[in-house]
């Protein structure tokens, strides 16, 4: 009889709690967990737990690393089937989220929302320790690491830790001698974007020039560059 609904579309299994109908009474029983709060799928590495046994499944490969999702184009890999398809979306081209404010479009749904609150100025992500806001939580993580104190990126040279990644492939350029960054008037290169930024007042004469003192500070003192203070 259960088979035969693929075919009516009849759903005859009704919840009491909010009328929600499905097909099976497997589905029924399944969706009935979210009302009874019931968690009886448990992780043993980590003692989290799940409503459903295909959602600690999928959290378990956080664990073992599994990744059993594998990209056709490029062989990137992922845990969920729909992150896979979301990435997919990267090289098919398809872009079908798009930004009602300046019509730029996205090939997943997350990033269109991350970039509206750049209209918005909407930052929903709060560190709890100082209470400073961020817009995506990417930032969020990176800012909590002032107050955790951890330094997950090691330079392979010298052994020094950083915080961002973007500070150790800064402080990477002391060891390659790289200057990347190369004044247009003079011709004068630099490892770093602000140090190039703040030699082109010379030319300039611009004195306004307001940096971002957390991110700054936080950057030379971490990085090992020498002090400066701006004039």
């Amino acid at each position: 009889i259960e088979h035969q609904v693929i075919h009516t579309g009849e759903q005859p299994y009704e919840c009491e709690e909010c009328g929600k109908r499905f097909s099976w009474s497997s589905s029924l029983r399944q969706h009935q967990v979210i009302h009874s709060g019931e968690r009886r799928f448990e992780c043993e590495k980590c003692g989290k737990s799940f409503r459903h046994n295909s959602v600690l499944i999928q959290h378990q490969r956080i664990h073992t690393g599994e990744k059993p999702f594998e990209c056709g184009e490029c062989g990137k890999s992922f845990r969920q089937r729909g992150h896979l398809m979301q990435h997919q979306m990267i090289h098919s081209g398809d872009r079908p989220y798009e930004c009602g404010e300046c019509g730029m479009s996205f090939s997943q749904k997350g990033h269109l929302m991350q970039h509206q609150r750049i209209h918005t100025g909407g930052k929903p992500y709060e560190c709890v320790e100082c209470g400073k806001s961020f817009s995506q939580s990417s930032g969020l993580r990176k800012h909590e690491r002032i107050h955790t104190g951890e330094k997950p990126y090691e330079c392979g040279v010298c052994g020094k830790s950083f915080s961002m990644k973007c500070q150790l492939t800064e402080h990477q350029k002391i060891h390659t001698g790289e200057k990347p960054y190369k004044c247009g008037e003079c011709g004068r290169s630099f490892r770093e974007s602000w140090a190039l930024i703040r030699h082109q007042v010379i030319h300039t004469g611009e004195r306004d020039i307001h940096w971002d003192a957390d991110q700054q500070w936080e950057f030379l003192e971490e990085s090992g560059f020498v002090d400066f203070q701006t004039r």
